[in-house]
């Protein structure tokens, strides 16, 4: 625990969602299905055929839940735009119907006093360019800018906080690597392409941004870039640890904050791809001066050497698939950590956000980070009297929080912290199986009840400090 637990004055304490799995309304205003309305369609895609059609109705109730997020005294929130609202067949004309809804949504906030963080793609690709080659096709990370430039046009005027890209390891590795995620293509080398063609996308987009955007404005990207530790300091387990690193990491970060790729990258997966899709000019473009980076944690990452063993499940947290979402890394093992774990079967190990803040620290010296995602699924249930009562959500904010002190007592230049999730909602392939909110939905009714958790967090957020202990209510 550092000394004192007081935050800055003006650290943000903000809030996250991401448009398909709150907006439901998909086929309103014009838009059009993106890909993961087709995935999450697909029989035995989803926890039993889930899809985010309706999801919690936010398009319909967002009035109501910022009204909720003052209550709570938010002082940010991060959101994510509907690509495929906003440019339904991703090329083209802005639908000023789509946009209108954004500019309603950010009007309400600056209303309520809550700093709007806009993230550009949240995974939600538009189906017409997922069919046109998707993120392994190169001309996607074109419309990519072109989007950027539209949403900047509507928006840039009220909205200071940018994001182009959430999470972009999630939608190449398990896009299109696992499957388990939309548009759930098993390819490897249309993995690490799309992973290139997300990385030009950020820079194309970054650029795009700029030219629309007023100079206050910030740009960021959201990574989740893992703690990846190995069992032993032996050199084989300690290679493992690396090859994942750059995989995990390196593959992004690499571009984005250094403007090379690691050596080593392009010899772990030389017998998948030759590369031969980076173009002169392209890391250049990726590598765009940024105003912060967004750091994504839940839980770390433990592996070691190992010959490949299909029979045995791959313990890396990222879903059930035959197919690895590590190209080039069958020899790798992967291991769960110990300690408790949420209810997405994830170690509970707030060292790891810790050491990931530090890391960028060193890696990015004077670039602001903020915390733009980290939180935790219950199995939360209403007791008789209808209030929801999740200590275990409380405890981890509270490491997770006290984690984050550290790290600025430590020297790191944080500046917020938004919670994963404002609400419960869909979560992607689990369904509406795995609650992370930290207010309730009952999905049959819509109706939406704060847990103790988020009466917790808005007493942290009211005072400024975290409390020495915590307790359940």
């Amino acid at each position: 625990m550092p000394e004192s637990l007081a935050f800055p004055a003006d650290f943000l304490w903000g809030a996250a969602t991401s448009a398909y799995q709150i907006e439901g309304a998909v086929r309103e205003d014009g838009r059009t299905p993106s890909i993961w309305d087709t995935f999450s369609h697909t029989p035995g895609r989803t926890a039993g055929g889930d899809t985010g059609d309706v999801a919690v109705e936010h398009y319909h109730r967002y009035r109501d839940d910022v009204a909720l997020m003052a209550d709570l005294g938010l002082n940010a929130y991060r959101f994510s735009v509907s690509w495929s609202r906003v440019q339904p067949t991703g090329r083209g004309p802005a639908v000023q119907r789509g946009l209108d809804f954004y500019r309603r949504l950010v009007d309400e906030l600056l209303a309520k006093g809550i700093k709007p963080a806009l993230t550009l793609y949240h995974w939600d690709l538009p189906q017409e360019l997922e069919d046109a080659g998707g993120w392994p096709a190169r001309e996607t990370a074109y419309r990519f800018a072109e989007y950027a430039g539209f949403v900047a046009e509507a928006l840039g005027d009220r909205v200071e906080s940018w994001i182009t890209l959430n999470e972009p390891w999630c939608s190449a590795f398990l896009g299109y690597g696992s499957g388990v995620h939309a548009p759930g293509r098993t390819d490897p080398a249309a993995a690490l392409q799309a992973a290139h063609h997300l990385n030009l996308a950020h820079g194309l987009g970054t650029q795009a941004l700029r030219a629309a955007l007023p100079a206050r404005a910030q740009v960021a990207v959201s990574l989740n870039s893992a703690v990846v530790r190995a069992v032993s300091d032996g050199p084989e387990d300690q290679g493992a640890r690396r090859r994942i690193d750059n995989l995990a990491n390196g593959v992004f970060h690499g571009p984005m904050l250094h403007g090379a790729y690691p050596a080593n990258l392009f010899t772990d997966t030389a017998r998948i791809t030759d590369w031969s899709f980076v173009r002169d000019g392209d890391l250049a473009a990726a590598h765009q001066p940024l105003d912060a980076l967004g750091l994504n944690y839940y839980t770390p990452a433990l592996v070691s050497a190992a010959q490949h063993d299909p029979a045995n499940a791959r313990n890396d947290g990222h879903g059930a698939s035959e197919h690895s979402p590590w190209p080039g890394s069958d020899d790798v093992a992967f291991h769960q950590t110990p300690g408790d774990r949420t209810e997405m079967g994830w170690t509970i190990d707030p060292t790891g956000l810790h050491e990931l803040i530090m890391r960028y620290t060193r890696e990015a010296p004077g670039l602001p980070l903020y915390v733009t995602e980290n939180g935790a699924a219950y199995d939360d249930k209403p007791d008789p009297e209808g209030r929801v009562h999740d200590p275990e959500r409380i405890a981890y904010l509270h490491g997770h929080l006290a984690a984050v002190r550290r790290a600025i007592t430590d020297g790191a230049d944080v500046r917020g912290y938004y919670l994963w999730s404002l609400l419960d909602n869909f979560e992607w392939s689990y369904g509406y199986s795995k609650r992370f909110g930290a207010v309730y939905v009952d999905y049959d009714t819509q109706a939406r009840t704060p847990k103790s958790s988020a009466h917790w967090y808005a007493g942290v957020a009211a005072g400024g400090e975290l409390p020495r202990e915590y307790a359940a209510d």
